[in-house]
Formats: structure tokens, sequence, C-alpha cells
């Protein structure tokens, strides 16, 4: 029978079937509808226990709702009225049974997809998280309830959720931080007509600015909140303000006015945290009781008008499906050759894009390819580089020579952090580098950037200029090699583009806390600057000025793109000013912990590498190394540290040594003639499962390091690598396989 004869068929049945299958639906409808309507009842009657303070009767009657709609299956009231119980739990401080209703209300509405209702719900998380002291758990609850809210028009909702991050930041006396939270809070409460979500984050915040001193600012917030606030019974607010009020006149120093406002607030404290339960959410009128009501009022016609819309998007729903039966079955025979006519050139399109599809996984394929051989090639060099520079540093230079020697090891290591970072743009751009945390001086690592690039300063007849705020501990903790490369592609791109002129490195403190500290950098200088249009592109990759930039100055263009890159790892950004003729300032702040110091401990470095070398000595190593200069560099920063060495060119070579001799520990290169590497400890581990074996490799692993320890490698050792590290790996290695007690 013809296709076109079965479709026609298939459809005018359908049609006939529909008004049955309508009535059906409708009959189900209208039994839903009588158990809703019956919810909506009593959830009215819980709003008016609720503002006559009869919490028994309003959890009650929430409970019978809740269970009504779970006997329907209905999630969303199910998710309504549970969260409505855990607010109302957390209000009478009754925090389990708060807990308890509150992951109902999650799962219903999570199920429901009622995004409205789960940020309500992720603000009583938050708060029941801070009750329990869990802040990490209490700024989850807030990420999910922005995400969640994104899209939504509930700005009182959002409001909450940053107020509650500011009273976060605020504890950890992360009070700048706090007081943007506290503004975006006030924005979305004004936005929202809410006046009392607003006075409170703008007391919270007015503390916040008391605390940094920002005291006319605190006084303005002052006035504002007394405006709303007087007259009326906010104790919390009342609280806040006395505390506001105490900093900022022991800023001003009018210790016994700020001792009254203290005593007032203690005081004012004592008489709320001594209200029972009940007096939460006292009697008659209060703005706090008023909020919570209007807020059930607000959630109940929300899902009403929903549901309403709902029902008439079915029936609307239902006719245009009617309507479009009728005319497909009208026009399908007419549409079928044109159809049988774009199948054709569906698949042709089709085998067009399959064909791009393996074009381009080859490309992608060779890339990778050219990557691995790449990065072996310029990394195995680069061994050489920073081995020996460390042999010679080891061998008593003089101070003139170890200057040279230091500059010779910063370069190296910031050498290979740019090659790795071009060789692994796309892994940069897709934010999957790693941010190292370890101790190192800061102003040291700036100065080394500085002689570093002294030389190209003087060259183009510029002067340097290093200006740090002594308030700075000597010691922190971030990622070295990070803001090297930053500074050195800031600090070089400010010397290339002036000449006879001067560069200025600033690093000025904003705030320090008892775990970290936040820094300003500036990196300005006096020559071409740069035009309003080009500062729009000018952190793009391969990017500079103009075409005449590039010809007169030279360069990649790639610089910029790395620093905003790396900044973008480091949770910063980057800004600039610029001038044509004058100069250009870029400017960016960023956060690094502090050292936590033990008592009596002179050296915090030596936490980081626990080698014991005493114990290193005498212990027999084969180094395996095709490469004769790394093979020599290798062996003689064993010796150095009183350790005896055999090597072997190749991997055959070192499988017949490891089955004669004894030895402690194996350093295994991967690439070399013959078998490789891999093959070598596959063989070796065939008759000997203890000794432990370590790639020494100057191979990017990060894809396949699983296959490392599947062919019995006890660790890696990525080359070059920092001479602490590596004897921390063989010590390691020794100790794990108890060679070493």
């Amino acid at each position: 029978m013809n296709v076109n004869v079965l479709l026609v068929r298939f459809f005018f049945a359908l049609l006939l079937t529909y008004p049955m299958i309508s009535v059906a639906q409708k009959r189900e409808t209208i039994e839903e509808t009588l158990v809703n309507n019956k919810i909506d009842s009593l959830l009215n009657r819980a709003v008016i226990a609720v503002s006559e303070s009869d919490y028994t009767q309003a959890i009650d009657i929430l409970n019978y709702s809740r269970d009504l709609a779970t006997d329907i299956g209905h999630t969303k009231r199910v998710g309504l009225t549970s969260g409505t119980l855990a607010k109302l739990y957390f209000e009478l401080n009754d925090y389990e049974s708060a807990k308890r209703e509150n992951k109902k209300a999650l799962k219903a509405q999570k199920e429901a997809n009622s995004p409205d209702l789960l940020g309500q719900s992720y603000i009583t998380a938050t708060e029941l998280s801070l009750v329990d002291g869990d802040q990490r758990e209490a700024n989850n609850n807030i990420t999910k309830g922005l995400s969640i809210l994104e899209d939504s028009s509930r700005d009182d909702l959002k409001s909450q959720l940053y107020n509650l991050r500011g009273t976060i930041l605020q504890s950890s006396s992360n009070h700048i931080d706090a007081i943007q939270a506290y503004d975006q809070s006030i924005t979305l409460a004004s936005q929202a007509n809410n006046a009392y979500l607003k006075t409170q984050s703008l007391a919270n915040k007015s503390v916040s600015l008391a605390t940094v001193g920002r005291l006319e600012e605190a006084d303005e917030t002052l006035l504002e909140i007394e405006g709303f606030a007087n007259g009326k019974d906010l104790p919390n607010i009342t609280n806040t303000l006395y505390k506001t009020k105490h900093l900022i006149a022991q800023a001003r120093g009018n210790y016994k006015e700020a001792n009254d406002y203290l005593t007032m607030y203690y005081a004012s404290k004592d008489d709320t945290d001594l209200r029972a339960p009940s007096q939460v959410l006292p009697n008659g009128p209060n703005e706090e009781l008023d909020a919570m009501v209007t807020q059930l009022e607000k959630d109940v016609l929300i899902e009403k008008d929903r549901n309403s819309k709902a029902m008439r998007l079915t029936l609307v729903l239902s006719i245009a499906l009617c309507s479009i039966l009728a005319l497909l079955t009208l026009s399908l025979y007419k549409n079928n050759n044109l159809r049988a006519k774009a199948n054709e050139l569906l698949q042709a399109k089709n085998v067009e894009l399959v064909i791009a599809r393996d074009n381009a996984e080859k490309a992608s394929t060779v890339k990778a390819q050219f990557l691995s051989t790449i990065t072996h090639e310029l990394r195995t060099p680069m061994y050489a580089v920073t081995g020996l520079t460390h042999l010679l540093l080891s061998e008593n230079p003089t101070d003139e020579q170890k200057k040279h020697l230091d500059s010779l090891k910063f370069s190296g290591e910031y050498l290979l952090s740019l090659i790795n970072n071009i060789l692994d743009l796309n892994k940069l751009e897709a934010n999957k580098v790693e941010v190292e945390e370890t101790s190192f001086n800061l102003k040291k690592r700036i100065e080394d950037v500085l002689f570093a690039l002294g030389k190209s300063a003087r060259d183009k007849g510029n002067k340097l200029h290093l200006e740090i705020d002594e308030d700075i501990p000597l010691e922190v903790l971030g990622d070295p090699l990070m803001i090297s490369q930053i500074l050195i592609n800031l600090v070089g791109n400010a010397i290339k583009f002036t000449r006879d002129g001067d560069v200025w490195i600033r690093v000025q403190k904003i705030a320090q806390g008892e775990a970290d500290i936040r820094l300003h950098f500036e990196i300005e200088d006096n020559g071409e600057g740069i035009s309003k249009k080009k500062q729009k592109t000018i952190f793009q990759n391969f990017t500079q000025g103009s075409v005449a930039i590039n010809r007169k100055f030279g360069g990649t263009g790639l610089g910029l793109s790395i620093v905003k890159n790396l900044l973008d790892l480091l949770n910063s950004k980057i800004s600039l000013d610029s001038t044509l003729g004058k100069g250009t300032t870029f400017k960016f702040d960023l956060k690094y912990n502090l050292m936590q110091a033990l008592p009596g401990e002179d050296n915090p470095h030596n936490i980081i590498y626990d080698i014991d070398y005493v114990a290193l000595e005498n212990r027999h190593i084969l180094v395996v190394e095709d490469n004769k200069i790394n093979q020599m560099i290798t062996r003689k920063i064993l010796e150095k540290n009183k350790m005896t060495c055999d090597t072997a060119d190749n991997g055959e070579i070192a499988v017949e040594k490891a089955r004669t001799k004894k030895y402690d520990l194996i350093l295994m290169d991967i690439h070399m003639p013959g078998i490789s590497g891999m093959e070598a400890t596959e063989q070796i581990r065939e008759f000997n499962k203890e000794i432990p074996i370590l790639a020494l490799t100057a191979v990017t692993i990060d894809e396949n390091i699983d296959d490392f320890y599947a062919v019995g490698f006890n660790d890696i050792i990525p080359k070059p690598y920092k001479v602490e590290e590596f004897f921390q790996k063989i010590h390691n290695g020794l100790r794990n396989s108890k060679v070493l007690n």
C-alpha cells in the first residue's frame, strides 16, 4: 500500500480518537483540580494562622496540605508546603525539623523544576548551614541559589542570597568583598521595591564600611537606615546600628560615646537572644512577620496563576494540535516529493559533514602528535640548561658569578613556563592549567624579573623603579612562576614601547586577614601609549597596536593574551589606562595566602621538601638515559649528594643490568633507541617486582599518566625539574619500597 495513504489514514484515526483522549484528560484534570483547590484553601488558612501568630495551627495545616499534595503526586505543591514549613520551623528555632522539611522541599522542587521555590529553599539551606557554622556549605548553597534564579524576576530572593554572602565574607573579615556583596543585595532589593531587605543589607554594609575606615559613607548609610527603621520593632537592625555607631565613634576617638553604644549593643543583643521562640515572630505589626506572610501569600498566588496558565495553555495547545494535524493531512501528499528531494540533499550534506569531521579528527591527531614531539625536543635541552646551572651554583661561584647564575636559573624557569604555556595555549584558555601553591619571597621574585630585564631596559635608555609596600609580608603562598610570567610580559611590554623614559612597578596592600592578603599591582610607563580603539582588542591572541608598531618594535602579540589567561586562572582581571604619546598603566589585583609558621620555626621552606639526605648517601642508582649530556648531568647531581651511579644508554642494556646487578632504584628515560623505557620497565617487572622505578622524562604526560603506572613505574619526574623535587621523588620511592626505614 502507498506510504502516503497509510500516513493519511493514521492522521484521520488520530483526529477521530483525540476527542475521547481530551475527555479522559479533562476528567482527570477536574479530579486533581478539586484537591488542588482544597490545598490552596488550606494554604490561605495557613497564611491567616501565621499572621495571627498561631504557629501550631499553621504547622498542622501545612503538614496536612503537604500530605494531600503528596497523595496526588503534585510535586510543585509538595515543594511549596515543605519549603514554607522549613522556613517556619527555622524562625521558631526548631532547626532539625527545618532541615528535614527543607530536604523534602529541595527534592520536590527539583523534580517539578520550580526555580523560584528552589531559590527560597536554598536561602533556608544557607541559613541552616550558618547555624551549624559550616561556611563552605553555606557558600555552596548561595552559589546554587543564584544559578537557579539567574533568569528569574524574583530580585527579592537574589537580594537575600547576596546579603547572606556578605554576612559570610564579613564574618571572615573580608570586608571589601562583603561591601560589594551588600551593594548587589541593595540594588536587587530596590528593584524589587522591598524596603525591609534593602534596610537590612544597608545595616550590614554599614558595619563593614566602619570597620575599613570609610566613615563618611557609613554615616550616610546610617541616615538612610534610620529613616526607614524609626519607630519600628526591628531588633536585628537596631543591634547592627548600635555596632556601627560604636565602630564609628571608636575610629574618631570618641571613646565615651563608643563605650555607650557598645553597652546599648550588648543590652539589645542580650534582649534579642533571650526572646522565646514565639517572640522571634511577635504578635502585632512587625516588619519581619509581615515579610514572611507576604512571601507566603505571593507563593500561593504564583502557584495558582501557574496552574491556571497551564490549563489555558493545554486548551490552546489542544486546539492548535487539531488544526496542525488537519493541515498536515491536507498538505502531506503535495509535500512528499519535496521531502524526498530534501532527503537527498541532506544525505549529500551528511556525507560532506562526515568527511569534514574525519579531516578535523585527523588534524587534531596530527596536532597532538606534533605537540608531543616538540615538547620532548624543547624540554630535553632545557634539562641541560637547568641541570648545569644547578651544578655551577653548587661549585662555590664568586658573588658576581652567582648573581649571573641566579639570573640564568630564573630565566630558565621562566623560559620553561613560557614554552609550556605556548605549547598548551588551548589548555590554558580552557582553564585546565593547575595553579601551584608554594611559599616564595614576592619582593625577591619581582627583583629577579627586573634584573633579568635590566639589560634590555638600559639598551632602550629606560629606568626601572620598584615601589613595594613595606607592610607586605616577606613570604606569601602562591604560584611564583605565574606572577613572574605576568610581570615579565607586562614590564617587558612597557620597556619595548618606551625609549629614554621610566617604567614603574608598584605593589600596594589592599587588605590583610589572618590567612590571606590582597595586593594591587600597577605597571606604568611613559612610552607610546595605546589608542582607545586598540585597547578593546589588545588582550586577544597575536594582537598588537598596529602593523606599524609590529614592524617597529617586533614581538608575537601573545604576551598580553597569556597575561589575561593567567590572571583569569588566578580569579583576577586586568585593566589599563592609556593615552597616546603619554604612556600606559596596567592594573590588577591578586590574593595570596599567608604562611602559618609554627612556634620556634625559623625556616618554613623546610616544610615543603622533607628529605633525609643522609639516608640517601651510598644508595646505588641505575640511570637509563640515551642523551650523554643529560646522563652526565643526572649522574653529577646524584654524586654531589654522595650517591653512587651506574648508567645505561638504552632499554636493552638497562634490562640486562637490572637482571645481573643489585640497585636501590632505577631512573628510566622513556624515549630511547631500541626498546622504550615503558617496554624496558615491563620486562624488568617480570623478574623484579620490588625495585622502585621512576620515569625521568621530558614528555607531556597529563593525558596518559595511568599508562606509566600500569606498566610498573612507581612515580614520574618530568624534565626539567627542580633539584629539591628530584630528590623528594627519589626519597619517597626508596621509602615507599621499604629500602629506607
